[in-house]
């Protein structure tokens, strides 16, 4: 594994505010290992080290996170990267049969979201790396209105003390109904139901993480040929999130291919040493050597 730090969130310039987010610090990482890579979601143990990834190539990635002597990311250990398991037990041959898309942990379990067969899958934790789904959840989104690739692509957990009560919640990507809104899925709970996420084109879902306050931060990403890559973080307030309801908000970041991005896919919250809420976003490569695979830090400036 060789890691290039990454100094600078835009190039050229000694700038460190960026939105509602302080730069901290970032790696561009690299692997010998043909299976590195591709990484769709990203999630931190409550050690603020150890991590568990899913790629939509059909993989579970753990590992812990290396910090230099001031603090900053400076490497992954520990890697591991193997395959994932459908609800027979094997290891599909076919993508389409296990493009892992969203990953959520919470005690006991690791939670998956697929596209292409449609699903939310719970592997048991410890152990999901040799273990067949447990259960699959009701996505209460008919899958017909699901697209082959832009379903379920985030998945994640409400903070037990949030009026979701530690729910399992899931977003489309570009599935969207006759208004043009994102199908989303409180999958459990005192509020469980349907609700819906506006979408500003030409911006797709492709993680979510909620803060410690219960309010939930969405990565969005945007492609085109001409304009490249981009990325934003948007705010969604706690108390706006129930079944029925249509919900947006603020733009804390936005940028696009002037500063160190990529294919922007995954992101979760930790505390950081400093005691702010720090936000690390990952990259997927899609195992193209045009494409980068990027780990980049900011803390969010309340």
């Amino acid at each position: 594994m060789v890691a290039k730090t990454i100094a600078g969130f835009k190039p050229g310039s000694d700038q460190t505010r960026f939105g509602a987010f302080e730069f901290v610090g970032g790696l561009q990482l690299t692997s010998s290992e043909p299976l590195f890579g591709a990484l769709s979601s990203f999630r931190l143990r409550a050690d603020g080290e150890h991590f568990v990834g899913v790629g939509d190539t059909g993989h579970w990635m753990t590992g812990r996170l290396q910090r230099d002597a001031t603090g900053r990311l400076s490497g992954l250990a520990d890697v591991k990267i193997t395959p994932m398991r459908d609800a027979h037990g094997q290891e599909p041959r076919l993508k389409g049969d296990i493009d892992a898309e969203g990953l959520a942990l919470r005690q006991g379990q690791a939670i998956v979201s697929f596209e292409r067969r449609h699903r939310v899958d719970v592997y048991p934790d410890p152990g999901f790396e040799q273990a067949k789904p447990v259960r699959c959840l009701d996505i209460l989104i008919p899958k017909r209105e699901l697209r082959s690739n832009g379903s379920l692509e985030t998945v994640l957990v409400a903070p037990a003390g949030s009026a979701l009560k530690g729910a399992v919640i899931t977003i489309a990507e570009q599935s969207v109904d006759a208004d043009g809104n994102l199908y989303a899925a409180i999958l459990e709970g005192p509020l469980k139901g349907q609700f819906k996420v506006v979408r500003n084109d030409p911006f797709d879902v492709t993680d979510g993480a909620f803060l410690p306050n219960g309010d939930l931060l969405l990565l969005e990403r945007r492609f085109s040929i001409l304009g490249g890559v981009g990325m934003r973080i948007r705010r969604i307030a706690s108390n706006n999130l129930k079944p029925g309801a249509l919900v947006d908000g603020p733009v804390l970041i936005e940028a696009d291919m002037g500063f160190e991005i990529d294919n922007m896919e995954g992101i979760d919250v930790t505390t950081g040493a400093d005691g702010h809420a720090h936000v690390i976003l990952v990259s997927d490569d899609n195992h193209s050597i045009l494409q980068r695979n990027l780990m980049l830090e900011f803390r969010l400036v309340e």
